[in-house]
């Protein structure tokens, strides 16, 4: 059998300009600054990000017209966005450096091996620390932590802490103020 890419022409064409615009027109600058442009950007290809939300300049969004990010939210210095489905990222979540957020996989059941898509959600307050890998269908709940390198193939519960390879639940996450 022969593969079939889930992408269109047009959908090919829009990603390479994309991909020209961050790289010319954003990746120029160090990290975080000239915030207010890089999300003009972003919405230029159809993100729906609020105007106090941070997307740090080496991070890879693969379709920004896929993206969400609400207010507050960030992605940081390496992550690669790969949201061939739908990423939301809600208030004051953060997505830490180098994490892999990948919204699709294969149908490793199929002959054909067609492209499979399911968006990931991460709610408000929630954080993906530092090279985790979240996959598709993957819901953070909110106040959740995962942690540091971890690999996240099934929803997390709100306010808890999961970590290793699959991530397991560590313990509850307690804001003491």
């Amino acid at each position: 059998m022969h593969f079939v890419s889930p992408y269109t022409t047009t959908n090919r064409i829009k990603r390479m300009l994309w991909e020209v615009c961050w790289t010319l027109l954003a990746r120029p600058f160090p990290k975080s600054t000239l915030m207010p442009w890089k999300r003009f950007l972003l919405r230029m290809f159809g993100a729906k990000i609020a105007s106090t939300a941070n997307v740090y300049t080496s991070a890879k969004i693969f379709i920004p017209w896929n993206l969400e990010m609400k207010d507050y939210a960030c992605i940081a210095s390496g992550v690669d966005c790969y949201n061939a489905a739908p990423i939301t990222i809600g208030i004051n979540a953060t997505v830490s450096q180098r994490a892999y957020l990948c919204t699709a996989s294969h149908n490793i059941s199929s002959s054909r091996h067609e492209q499979i898509e399911k968006p990931i959600i991460i709610e408000d307050r929630a954080w993906v620390a530092a090279e985790a890998f979240l996959g598709p269908g993957v819901k953070v709940g909110e106040g959740a932590v995962v942690g540091a390198r971890a690999c996240v193939f099934k929803n997390v519960e709100p306010w808890t802490v999961v970590g290793g390879n699959p991530a397991k639940f560590i313990k509850k996450r307690i804001i003491k103020e």
